[in-house]
């Protein structure tokens, strides 16, 4: 009997060959030229989160800079992400693994029955780390979490990813649960494995961007990030940020601590969009790059 794992393992590895032997017949050779070459990496999570999340994520791709994206398969805006990115398959796509839901006003729950990382409501606990701003009780640090509970459910999430979005490249994880304990982190270093949906980007030398530091308005940002660009020598970097839409439903969404989130995921889609930081990029001459094409390199 082949395990749901190996038959999605199977089907990728035919898409992924498929896939390389078109860019065999198209002459898509390009090795990378860090040396002489700068190479930026723009990714874009949280897509599948809301419906404003999804709007600015395929916006800061179909007009914008933004390459490669992430996608929360146990969240509301699921399903509707998941046709977004079929319509546009040119965009590469990460799984964003959740075993947090911070947002007052939306939740969400794990895919599989895992009471151990669960309020009493059957909702992901809102934080990783305890935090004195939030109620007792509220973070994944204070809960008696089960390793074999979390290796479940995030087996669960990457084959609701792969059976819809089987060209997915790569799992990160939300707000950095992994690294909340070295079990966990080691359970999801396994499953990327397992899935083929690691990246090794250790022999890149990633350098963080910087973006637009702390800049207080639309306009600083687009500046900052802009100059930022112009400052940039040949290498690799990499940027991450949230992009959304400010609507009525963005609006909506906040937690203590970070309740402007509709204005500044926003900002984050009107940077990534800017007709200035275009402008910079193509004058440069920078390559926006994403995960997918870092796997490539490899093949």
């Amino acid at each position: 009997m082949v395990s749901g794992s190996k038959r999605l393992k199977m089907k990728r590895n035919i898409l992924s060959a498929l896939l390389i032997l078109l860019i065999t017949l198209t002459g898509f050779t390009q090795k990378f030229n860090p040396d002489k070459e700068i190479y930026m990496l723009v990714r874009g999570d949280d897509i599948g989160s809301s419906h404003a999340a999804n709007l600015g994520c395929i916006e800061s791709y179909r007009n914008g800079i933004m390459r490669s994206v992430e996608l929360m398969p146990p969240c509301p805006w699921f399903p509707e992400a998941v046709k977004m990115l079929k319509d546009n398959p040119d965009l590469d796509v990460g799984i964003h693994l959740a075993l947090t839901s911070e947002w007052e006003n939306m939740k969400w729950g794990p895919l599989t029955d895992a009471p151990s990382i669960s309020d009493e409501d059957g909702y992901f606990y809102p934080m990783v780390w305890k935090r004195e701003d939030f109620p007792p009780n509220t973070s994944m640090q204070e809960a008696g979490w089960d390793i074999e509970e979390i290796e479940r459910e995030l087996r669960a999430q990457i084959e609701l990813a792969l059976k819809y979005v089987p060209w997915a490249s790569h799992a990160g994880i939300h707000m950095g649960a992994a690294g909340l304990d070295e079990e966990i982190g080691a359970v999801v270093a396994r499953l990327r494995k397992e899935y083929d949906l690691d990246i090794d980007m250790g022999p890149y030398d990633f350098k963080r961007f910087g973006g637009w530091g702390d800049a207080g308005t639309l306009a600083e940002r687009i500046t900052n990030f802009a100059a930022a660009l112009e400052q940039l020598e040949p290498g690799f970097y990499l940027f991450v940020d949230h992009p959304a839409v400010d609507n009525p439903e963005m609006r909506a969404i906040w937690h203590t601590g970070y309740e402007d989130v509709a204005v500044d995921r926003d900002w984050v889609t009107r940077v990534f969009t800017s007709e200035k930081v275009k402008h910079v990029i193509k004058k440069k001459g920078i390559n926006l790059i994403s995960y997918k094409d870092l796997k490539d390199q490899d093949q």
